[in-house]
């Protein structure tokens, strides 16, 4: 595999460099017939709306050159490495002439498409332009004339946006096996409480809460308060005993679901995400929008859920990639979570900007720090390779850290 370096290079400069162009043009000869195929727009690797597995594993090639070639490789965001799928670029590129159009029909026919793969009515989703959107809009329906009640650490989008607000947010800790402290978060759940938030699988901890006890919390919090339930990482759970709460909101309760177009679609520069609640709370979201979502994007989502098999294809890698990072997390003798998503949390010894800063000059972006959890490191799920690589890399940053299990904030 081709070292990993932090020189940022650009694409061009590392194609022409590795023998790829000449005079201005890609010289596909020297390219297995596959990568070379990945690199031509006009060969298809689509049929029937499906992404084939030749034409993944080229993609793949091509995806992880690119990347290369960018310098150092992006484990900081919990991004999609493999990116859009070739259906969704496909169907972005034979869209074009929709970026001059006010409400492009695009929009619509991905409101339909979505309902119909989540299982629900049209009118109980709404298409806005990132989760970011999605979380401020809540916000102002139902969390101004209250307080918000919220785990912690958990995705900052919505308490980070109520308390520029100034909305009064109830920040509850994490239990010791990192799961959401439902009990407490209970007790806390007071009159004055009009918006609850929970992230499941969470962001940064990775992991799941016990199913029937968190159904049951929020079904219970729902008479209470409105509740938002983010799904950002629900295509990646493997866990079997994980249930969306989709059919909360589908039974009439006070319910938000969030997903995304970010994660396992490979969309997040496009800013496009999905509320899925009953219609009348659509209609109190609806009007409080700041953004219209992009046609660009909004075609890209149409292909991306109508393809099942790249969605299929990327999970699988994604539980490829995160198998190679927890046999070697575990041979370090390192705590972790059980990750249900593209990302792994493990306890490192040291400050996390330490260990950023030695896996950047290996040639990684990782995480930030996520406090309390000082010494823990969020790292995102690369491809296979890229995975294989980090994990070769983790013994000279932290394999000399002290053996303890414990942590900062564990």
């Amino acid at each position: 595999m081709t070292p990993f370096t932090p020189s940022a290079v650009s694409r061009r400069q590392w194609l022409r460099s590795s023998g790829l162009v000449a005079g201005g043009a890609i010289a596909t000869g020297s390219l297995t017939p596959s990568l070379a195929q990945a690199m031509e727009s006009d060969v298809p690797h689509v049929e029937h709306g499906q992404t084939t597995a030749v034409g993944f594993a080229a993609h793949e090639r091509m995806i992880e050159a690119m990347r290369r070639a960018d310098g150092p490789i992006r484990l900081a965001s919990n991004e999609n490495p493999y990116g859009m799928a070739p259906s969704a670029r496909k169907a972005i590129e034979e869209g074009w002439k929709q970026h001059a159009w006010y409400g492009a029909p695009g929009i619509t026919t991905l409101k339909k498409v979505y309902a119909q793969s989540v299982g629900v009515p049209e009118d109980h989703i709404m298409i806005v332009a990132g989760s970011s959107e999605l979380l401020s809009i809540v916000n102002l329906a139902y969390g101004m004339k209250g307080e918000v009640l919220t785990p912690w650490p958990t995705y900052e989008g919505l308490p980070r946006y109520a308390e520029s607000l100034g909305i009064k947010v109830h920040k509850v800790p994490l239990t010791p096996d990192f799961s959401h402290d439902l009990q407490t978060m209970d007790k806390r759940l007071t009159q004055a409480v009009d918006l609850v938030f929970v992230c499941n699988p969470n962001n940064p901890t990775a992991n799941l809460t016990e199913n029937r006890a968190l159904r049951s919390f929020v079904s219970n919090a729902s008479r209470r308060a409105m509740v938002l339930v983010d799904e950002a990482y629900h295509d990646f759970v493997s866990d079997p005993s994980y249930s969306s709460c989709i059919d909360m909101v589908k039974a009439g309760e006070n319910v938000i679901i969030s997903r995304t177009g970010s994660k396992i679609h490979g969309l997040a520069a496009l800013r496009t995400a999905f509320v899925i609640a009953r219609p009348d709370i659509i209609a109190r979201l609806q009007p409080l929008s700041t953004s219209a979502p992009g046609a660009f994007g909004a075609l890209g989502a149409v292909a991306s859920i109508q393809d099942t098999a790249y969605q299929a294809m990327c999970k699988q890698r994604n539980i490829e990639g995160r198998d190679i990072m927890k046999a070697a997390i575990t041979k370090l003798g390192r705590k972790m979570t059980e990750s249900q998503t593209n990302f792994v949390f493990f306890h490192t010894g040291m400050p996390v900007e330490q260990v950023q800063k030695a896996m950047l000059a290996k040639g990684f972006m990782i995480g930030r720090a996520f406090p309390p959890y000082n010494d823990w490191a969020r790292i995102s799920i690369g491809t296979p390779d890229e995975m294989r690589a980090v994990a070769a890399a983790l013994p000279d940053v932290i394999g000399g850290a002290p053996k303890s299990l414990g942590g900062s904030g564990a």
